[in-house]
């Protein structure tokens, strides 16, 4: 039991770094909460820890060292990514300026009408079109994880890391939704949308460069 206490710890230490740092997940997250609100914000970060438990299935399955092997299915995960960070991009881009309600009743409800399987299929899609999971997880497992861990344990491993993912972006949800944050984006609404566009096009451009190990 020690020894897969200590692969938990030694894998989240690891995934705490991956958590916060900036990336198309924490972008779409940050958008979803200031220009539709908490509500699809949160579902839309379940998307995404859901995403990653396909991510982690598929490695301890074995299909991440598969797609990490072959630069064909590589290629066709990688520009479906790209794919889709440019078109939600170009999309941000196009966007109008969003009239937010900063009302305390209304805090908790999605400005646009916004359903709950479009936020969560916007989360699970931006995370799972990203191939380079694949090459995370497959690596930090293979380092941290004993070859002879069972899989259930792995698969506990896994849910721990969604969850604090979850976590983390639930978080972020809330505190972009807060009335005074939510007043402070009001009029600056349309270059909110115009740099997240940005952001997301140009994380589909690296994403094109990124080559299989």
């Amino acid at each position: 039991m020690s020894q897969y206490f200590f692969e938990l710890a030694s894998l989240m230490a690891i995934f705490a770094f991956a958590i916060v740092s900036p990336g198309a997940d924490l972008a779409m997250v940050m958008r979803q909460s200031i220009v539709h609100g908490r509500r699809p914000a949160i579902i839309t970060s379940f998307g995404i820890g859901t995403s990653l438990m396909f991510h982690v299935t598929y490695t301890i399955l074995g299909l991440g060292l598969i797609i990490s092997q072959s630069i064909y299915l590589f290629n066709i995960v990688k520009w479906c990514g790209v794919a889709y960070l440019i078109y939600i991009g170009i999309k941000a881009l196009r966007a109008g300026q969003t009239e937010i309600n900063v009302d305390h009743t209304e805090g908790n409800r999605s400005i646009k009408g916004q359903s709950a399987a479009k936020a969560f299929g916007l989360g699970f899609a931006a995370n799972a079109l990203n191939p380079k999971p694949v090459f995370f997880f497959l690596s930090i497992f293979s380092t941290v994880v004993h070859a002879h861990t069972p899989m259930m344990i792995k698969f506990g491993y896994g849910l721990v890391m969604a969850t604090c993912l979850i976590a983390w972006f639930v978080g972020v949800s809330l505190f972009m939704t807060t009335p005074r944050m939510r007043a402070a984006f009001t009029r600056a609404s349309k270059w909110i949308d115009r740099a997240s566009g940005v952001v997301f096009i140009a994380l589909g451009l690296k994403l094109a460069t990124e080559k299989a190990a």
